[in-house]
């Protein structure tokens, strides 16, 4: 199968994304702030370079992208249908990437909250489920679990 738009326009398209500062990492940033937490942005010393990191709790947080990260089971994360070879590769690699990241920070006794872009969707839209994702994170960060995924 084709891609129905011009390579061009896939290029410019694909090279839109961010990787800092996206839309529900300033979000998430914005919730956690106003609830008196504080926090580093987008790490560049600490293993994986998390979106977030709270030296207090010692806790690495990671908004992931549902496309970017392989979401199991979430409708975000779809399959191209052109180019299929590329893309699985490249799902394969961050997927890969992802593990080793956590084992490593693991390994140095980092905490880690991965949040993912169709949770933080969920939040912007029904204040409820904000409210628990917020409960659940303050949990975390006040027990000694060692790993979250919301």
């Amino acid at each position: 199968m084709t891609d129905i738009i011009s390579p061009e326009a896939r290029s410019r398209n694909m090279s839109a994304i961010r990787s800092k500062n996206t839309k529900p990492e300033v979000y998430l940033r914005h919730l956690l702030f106003m609830r008196g937490y504080r926090y580093r942005n987008n790490v560049s010393n600490v293993i994986g370079h998390p979106d977030l990191y709270m030296a207090k709790y010692r806790t690495a947080i990671f908004i992931n992208g549902c496309f970017w990260h392989r979401h199991p089971g979430c409708r975000y994360a779809y399959s191209p249908k052109s180019n299929i070879e590329f893309w699985n590769r490249k799902f394969e690699s961050n997927m890969y990437r992802d593990r080793t990241v956590r084992e490593s920070l693991r390994e140095c006794g980092i905490r880690q909250i991965v949040i993912w872009e169709c949770t933080v969707k969920k939040m912007r839209s029904n204040a409820m489920v904000q409210s628990q994702i917020l409960g659940k994170i303050e949990d975390f960060l006040q027990g000694s679990d060692q790993f979250l995924e919301l």
